[in-house]
């Protein structure tokens, strides 16, 4: 009877209330078990991995025939830079530098670079110059720039555009001789009145150093 009344109930609702097929226990438990699937495994065969081996060894072989060319020409750069010492080095010993002169008209001419990729050269040589410039400035005091070279140029005119004289740009692609450079020279002093010119520069060392070196030329007036 209760059974019965269940069922009345049942259809009353319209859902059963009892299933009518019998339930596995088996089949529930595994019901909800799903097999873990295997992603991120590759497979690569040997012939790629020999590609891949054969092009690391050709990069090692440029790499390596690109460093005995800049090797050589390192050394024939350091060559001409030793000899050309022997131009300006007696000039100076003869004449004097006196760094410390005070002047009312200053220049100072900052020598660097036409590209990057070399350390701390051109920022060094425009540190210097600003140092300079502080140091040499004044009420009745007048501090301009010549600069040579691109890298120094972008540094000075953020904030001394006013004080640049002139600027001399693109002077490695050819290499410098001592008509080129007395050329320069008579352009400076043709075109720019000074007291004391200081040039700023980058004596080399060795491969890895150079030393910031100022030499101060008076007026020949």
């Amino acid at each position: 009877m209760a059974m019965a009344a269940l069922r009345r109930e049942g259809s009353r609702l319209g859902a059963p209330l009892i299933s009518p097929q019998p339930i596995n226990p088996l089949r529930s438990s595994f019901a909800s078990y799903e097999e873990p699937a295997f992603s991120g495994v590759r497979s690569i065969s040997t012939q790629v991995v020999r590609n891949r081996m054969k092009s690391i060894k050709n990069i090692q072989k440029i790499t390596k025939a690109m460093k005995m060319v800049a090797a050589s020409k390192l050394r024939a750069i350091q060559t001409k830079v030793e000899k050309s010492r022997g131009l300006w080095q007696p000039f100076t010993a003869l004449l004097g530098d006196s760094p410390s002169v005070d002047v009312k008209k200053n220049v100072i001419v900052t020598i660097s670079s036409d590209r990057g990729l070399c350390g701390g050269i051109n920022s060094t040589a425009v540190k210097i110059s600003r140092a300079l410039r502080k140091l040499n400035s004044g009420p009745e005091k007048e501090t301009k720039y010549v600069i040579l070279g691109e890298k120094a140029k972008a540094q000075l005119i953020r904030d001394s555009k006013r004080d640049i004289e002139f600027s001399i740009t693109d002077l490695q692609k050819n290499p410098l001789n001592y008509t080129q450079v007395a050329v320069l020279a008579d352009d400076i002093l043709k075109n720019v009145e000074f007291d004391a010119l200081r040039i700023v520069f980058n004596k080399f060392h060795s491969v890895i150093s150079f030393v910031p070196t100022t030499s101060t030329i008076l007026s020949p007036e």
